[in-house]
């Protein structure tokens, strides 16, 4: 259940960056207020899953998760440009997403 938790905190962590774009230095209200609760969410899930995840596994999982999302996000979204290195560091970050969790002894 941990390294659902930890998917979870994830995915919210890519929508709190993803939020970013829109909160325009905190003064649109209605998009700092899904800015605050997506990283306030993001955070709780990130603490269930310390329970039972080493820190340093769930936090490197955590960022990794959030990384590759937002940079997807913006790939897809908002234009950003895929080149051949971009998308060979991606892979490298999944593999060590994957190697993390294969060697966490969870």
């Amino acid at each position: 259940m941990a390294w659902i938790y930890l998917l979870i905190g994830g995915i919210l962590e890519i929508m709190f960056t993803t939020t970013l774009r829109y909160v325009d230095g905190f003064k649109n209200i209605p998009w700092t207020i899904v800015f605050i609760c997506c990283i306030a969410a993001s955070m709780f899930f990130l603490d269930l899953a310390t329970r039972h995840i080493p820190i340093g596994t769930a936090y490197a999982v955590w960022t990794g998760i959030g990384a590759l999302g937002t940079v997807i996000v913006g790939i897809i979204w908002y234009h950003e440009p895929l080149s051949l290195i971009r998308g060979l560091l991606l892979l490298v970050l999944v593999g060590a997403i994957v190697g993390l969790k294969l060697t966490s002894g969870h």
